[in-house]
């Protein structure tokens, strides 16, 4: 695995591949928000003795939808971990099978975690939860998992009729 972006040859890939992305920098963009909510909350405690009230709510609330929207794009440029050590001497048409394979139960788990996070929505949704102190309503998060377990999914599938190319052929 190298440092460099993994671009997908064919327009699906390449769409992908862009929706990916933009749910990544999505994720970045709330990443930076909650840094700044953090920073403003510490310098208010400090500086007046008045936190943001909630603060840890939001946080954990915007820390779980960015880490959703990141999935997709980390499963594109093989960002999961792997373990290896019993393929790397194995001949690449076995590696790409061994590949595909892995592909698709990672995209059955995907689907499966897309199913039941939906249900998730449907019943934070029905009941009206909210969290304890600033009473956001919970079910804003499970939108951005539902979508992003959808296309972590697809990618999913996607790289098993078209694996990845390792350059070693």
């Amino acid at each position: 695995m190298t440092d460099e972006i993994v671009l997908p040859p064919d327009r699906l890939g390449r769409l992908l591949h862009r929706l990916s992305s933009g749910f990544a920098v999505l994720g970045g963009m709330l990443l930076l928000a909650m840094t700044l909510l953090v920073v403003i909350s510490v310098l208010g405690r400090a500086m007046f003795a008045f936190p943001v009230p909630g603060d840890f709510e939001l946080v954990g609330l915007g820390g779980a939808i960015a880490i959703f929207l990141f999935l997709p794009y980390c499963y594109l440029q093989r960002g999961n971990v792997a373990v290896d050590i019993f393929v790397t001497r194995t001949a690449p048409a076995i590696r790409r099978l061994l590949d595909a394979i892995a592909a698709l139960l990672f995209a059955a788990v995907a689907a499966l975690f897309a199913w039941r996070m939906s249900f998730g929505l449907i019943d934070t949704f029905h009941y009206e939860d909210i969290s304890m102190i600033v009473g956001v309503p919970l079910w804003w998060a499970y939108p951005f998992a539902v979508a992003s377990f959808a296309l972590l999914t697809i990618n999913a599938l996607y790289t098993v009729v078209h694996p990845w190319d390792d350059g070693d052929e």
